[in-house]
């Protein structure tokens, strides 16, 4: 049997500024060079997409925040579509958009589902539903740190840390289109089902590498 392997692709790194097509190549040719002998679930965020989007329809007067919600899942299932149709003949033939994982030998694709969380939440849902221990989270800093750096020059950075610590960090209430390295409302379930996550810069696919194949990697463990 194949090790499951959940990955939450924030949509920051799909899409920084654009579409970021030399990551998707070298993040497909990782994938795939490791398909015979793990099975991937790939959970794709809305990142700057969802949040320009979300931004106008809040400039044009919506006001309901599920309404908003529903506009930021659009944008990550757009990014999951992208994804997905990069992989080929390897990919699942559609993304999924209930967090029921089929039963495939095939990379599966997943977009948000509901209002009232991020992608991250979904992430947790297809661990819990494949019984996946750890999640691979990748963002666009190095660690987990317990301020904003960009914000704060005393922020340092997590190594090894609970969840009672992060979730003091990142508070518990979600907004949509929250920027922030985890959604509360998935660190309270993750620390509810004794999840590992795993923070890497998706960037650094050589880094992300060495953590699949069991090498030091630079990064944050949550547990």
């Amino acid at each position: 049997m194949r090790d499951k392997v959940i990955i939450s692709v924030g949509g920051s790194i799909i899409v920084p500024e654009e579409v970021d097509t030399e990551f998707l190549r070298k993040f497909r040719d990782l994938v795939l060079s490791l398909k015979s002998r793990k099975q991937f679930y790939l959970i794709c965020g809305g990142g700057r997409v969802c949040r320009k989007y979300q931004s106008a329809a809040r400039e044009l007067g919506v006001k309901n925040s599920l309404d908003v919600d529903w506009v930021g899942i659009a944008a990550t299932r757009l990014n999951a579509e992208l994804v997905r149709a990069v992989f080929g003949k390897e990919a699942y033939t559609r993304v999924i958009i209930d967090n029921k994982p089929p039963k495939t030998e095939k990379i599966i694709f997943f977009g948000g589902n509901l209002p009232g969380h991020s992608t991250d939440k979904d992430a947790v849902e297809v661990a819990k539903k494949t019984g996946a221990k750890t999640v691979i989270n990748l963002t666009n800093v190095d660690y987990v740190y317990t301020a904003d750096p960009k914000k704060d020059p005393s922020a340092k950075p997590l190594v090894r840390a609970g969840w009672k610590e992060v979730r003091k960090i990142i508070g518990n209430k979600w907004t949509p289109g929250l920027n922030a390295v985890f959604d509360p409302i998935a660190a309270k379930d993750a620390e509810k089902l004794g999840l590992k996550v795993v923070f890497l810069r998706g960037a650094n696919i050589d880094n992300l590498s060495d953590f699949l194949h069991g090498e030091k990697f630079v990064g944050s463990v949550i547990e």
